[in-house]
């Protein structure tokens, strides 16, 4: 191995450091040598002003050049601002460290080695930890894949320093860093492993084999855990899910709450039986569950379910057929089939076609096949170019037909298939649980959790549903145990500080206020909860239509200024249109607007549609809800789906995504039944279902939409010949497609003044 032997020149926050390489095949020196360069990265190293960032690269530089009582001082002085920062959701911050720290000290003042002495030391912290520090922490002491994963991540930085003659700070702490944690680990990993066995069996009593038979004959496969010496009757909080990867901490975070934990999955998957198909027998696989949790000794007949994104789906599927056990759902980020998965507003998408490999491959999970993204890319790029019907993508991967893929994309209307898998118009009016939702400004699944409570609120006037939402994506929405809030940073934007609330700490307060007569969760103000990006605020209505007390109507303006049409606040006086011309035979290009990959854009890629910019705003104003609108048209074929993005142009010239429309022209007045276009007629294509979106716009901004036709490698094309469009061919694009966008054509923004 290439050695870097690093020699201080100056001490400064510009400090280089000199290194001949020198080979060496013995760690020690290796060890001694990434010391040295963290006793001399210490001497110049100083805070920029970001006082928390500084002490985290500080106590490892100490831990790393031996320094352990001050890196743990260190370490005392990060959790009081960690503390200040988030009211005191850190004690434990970077205890694994602390300890390792103790333990070195230890061993080196006595006769027992480190190994017996951080044993100790771990075993007398989790002694006296309550079961949800216990948990919290839990993961802390091993590493998620494994030690030749960060001996690979100091050696690409070794390497990366090598390229050079000297180093900076920067980089020195970047390799420091990676030589200390994978050092620390390499010592703990396999220390802490009986330590914290043993404490869990001492925790709890776990069941993890248990198959519970549906009343069709299949197996559901299934784990409880409850806490050990409790003999009491208890609510039970179920999660049913299709995943089957890591469960231990959810089971387990339940019961340190104070419940019985159980998570049941989808039959044939883990150890259940019966074919594996998702979402067409979740719902009355999870009544027989729920009926078989009721009769159980351990159970006091309350349930209660959570869970995200498919966890969210099985609950309202479990709604549909209401068990008299199951007293409260809290789905997050709620997948609603047919609706929002695998396809959007009736466009199938493309990246759901290698989940069905990925939980349906084996009982497991398929993490090798889905991970492999160059060949999903491969797969759909090659689809695209060779324009085959979209329904042989599953051909393209040599496997033959796929059964479940073959099932969906028969049925490209939202019909009596997709109907029956979730509630559906009166069926919401028998939901009388209370509901909490939670989803997020740019969570991929809020369009089904949106659907799950305007439906809810529609056909159930009585009903007692919550909703909280903000800038989160979906799994940021959904308070995983390992990753309870929020990201602080998403796709670049960074939230507001009042957005990063604890999510799944709410959620057990729901919990204790339904089962426990606890106290209602303080967010809950009121039924609709959102949080106002740009206002650093949460405010709380009654209801959707309470979110607005006005509405900006912009007309597509035909009046061309530069490289942009004008978004107008006058409706037209004379009849005109823009011209738009989309080959769809064309495979040189592709239209790319689709999801947030970022939220603040430095500028717009304008090839890709029309885009349409509005005079600038005069006074500030928050944008509250859906955007919603009227397309009216004339096109040379009988069907087109298309796209619309919504922007926040700012002052200081960058445009904040805010939200988007992806739809097929045939399904805009009915999801259910599809009705083609007439060549060369005007026709209305009304469009609904958006995501919702809270900004304070400020004064001077402008709205931008941007206008195209949906052709990527993405979706399904929709060539406009009227045939079923999993069928059409890049054959059946004939001549372009030519729209007339007509200008009195409209978008609603909701808004409050």
């Amino acid at each position: 191995m290439a050695l870097l032997c690093l020699i201080a020149t100056n001490i400064c926050l510009a400090q280089q450091f000199y290194f001949p390489k020198v080979k060496a095949v013995d760690s020690v020196v290796i060890a001694a040598q990434m010391l040295h360069l963290a006793d001399e990265v210490i001497t110049v190293y100083k805070s920029n002003g970001d006082q928390q960032t500084y002490l985290d690269n500080l106590f490892r530089l100490q831990m790393l050049a031996k320094k352990y009582a001050g890196a743990n001082e260190t370490i005392t002085s990060l959790r009081a601002i960690s503390n200040a920062n988030d009211a005191g959701h850190n004690n434990l911050l970077y205890v694994q460290y602390e300890l390792y720290a103790k333990a070195r000290m230890g061993a080196a003042a006595s006769n027992i080695s480190f190994h017996e002495e951080y044993t100790q030391l771990l075993q007398n912290l989790f002694r006296r930890l309550d079961d949800k520090s216990a948990l919290q922490i839990s993961t802390a002491f091993s590493t998620r894949n494994g030690i030749s994963e960060l001996h690979d991540s100091f050696q690409r930085s070794l390497s990366g320093a090598q390229q050079k003659d000297s180093i900076d700070v920067s980089t020195a702490i970047n390799l420091c860093k990676d030589y200390f944690i994978m050092r620390v680990y390499q010592d703990i990993q396999e220390i802490s492993r009986p330590v914290l066995r043993d404490d869990d069996t001492r925790r709890y009593v776990v069941q993890d084999s248990i198959r519970i038979k549906t009343r069709d004959g299949a197996f559901i496969s299934a784990i409880v855990v409850r806490k050990r010496g409790v003999t009491t009757p208890q609510p039970t909080i179920l999660q049913f899910t299709i995943y089957t990867g890591a469960v231990t901490a959810i089971t387990r975070d339940d019961v340190a709450n104070g419940y019985i934990g159980m998570i049941a999955f989808t039959r044939g998957k883990r150890f259940g039986a019966g074919e594996i198909i998702p979402y067409e027998h979740d719902g009355e696989d999870c009544y027989d569950v729920i009926d078989w949790i009721s009769k159980q000794p351990w159970s006091n007949g309350k349930v209660g379910m959570y869970g995200g994104s498919y966890g969210g789906f099985t609950q309202w599927a479990a709604a549909k057929n209401l068990h008299p056990a199951l007293k409260t759902i809290v789905p997050s980020a709620s997948a609603a089939p047919g609706l929002d998965v695998p396809m959007m507003n009736n466009v199938f998408e493309s990246f759901v076609f290698p989940w069905i490999y990925y939980v349906s491959n084996n009982r497991f999970l398929d993490f090798v096949d889905y991970n492999n993204t160059a060949k999903w890319d491969s797969l759909n790029a090659k689809w695209y170019a060779v324009g085959k019907p979209y329904r042989v993508l599953d051909s393209l991967t040599g496997r033959g037909a796929n059964k479940i893929f073959q099932s969906w994309i028969g049925h490209p209307a939202y019909d009596e298939y997709w109907q029956h898998m979730i509630p559906y118009k009166q069926d919401f009016s028998q939901i009388n649980i209370p509901v909490l939702t939670t989803t997020g400004y740019y969570d991929g699944g809020q369009v089904g959790a949106m659907y799950y409570f305007r439906e809810h609120l529609k056909y159930n006037k009585r009903a007692d549903h919550y909703l909280i939402i903000g800038p989160y994506s979906h799994y940021g929405s959904q308070g995983f145990v390992s990753s309870p809030d929020p990201e602080p940073v998403i796709s670049g934007y960074q939230i507001d500080p009042v957005a990063n609330i604890h999510i799944h700490e709410i959620i057990f307060q729901w919990f204790d206020y339904i089962f426990k007569g606890g106290k209602k969760p303080e967010i809950l103000k009121d039924k609709i909860n959102y949080q106002v990006m740009g206002g650093n605020e949460w405010q709380h209505k009654p209801s959707l239509s309470k979110m607005n007390n006005d509405t900006l109507r912009f007309y597509l303006n035909t009046q061309r200024s530069e490289d942009h049409y004008v978004l107008s606040e006058n409706r037209p006086v004379k009849n005109e249109f823009i011209a738009q011309t989309e080959d769809m035979a064309d495979r040189k290009t592709s239209n790319t607007f689709y999801h947030a990959y970022r939220i603040i854009y430095d500028t717009l890629d304008k090839s890709n549609g029309l885009v349409f910019i509005s005079d600038p705003v005069k006074k500030s104003i928050n944008i509250n809800g859906c955007f919603l609108g009227n397309m009216r048209a004339v096109i040379n074929k009988k069907d087109m789906d298309y796209n619309i993005n919504l922007y926040e142009l700012m002052p200081d010239g960058k445009y904040f995504y805010l939200s988007y429309f992806m739809g097929r022209a045939s399904y805009s007045n009915d999801h259910s039944v599809r009705k083609l276009l007439q060549p060369g007629q005007v026709t209305d294509i009304p469009f609904t279902n958006t995501y919702m979106t809270s900004r304070k716009i400020s004064a001077g901004s402008r709205i931008v939409i941007v206008l195209s036709i949906n052709k990527s490698p993405d979706n399904q094309i929709n060539y406009g010949s009227g045939k079923d469009v999993s069928k059409e061919t890049i054959s059946d694009a004939g001549v372009p497609l030519q729209i007339k966008w007509y200008n009195d054509s409209y978008i609603d923004i909701p808004v409050w003044h």
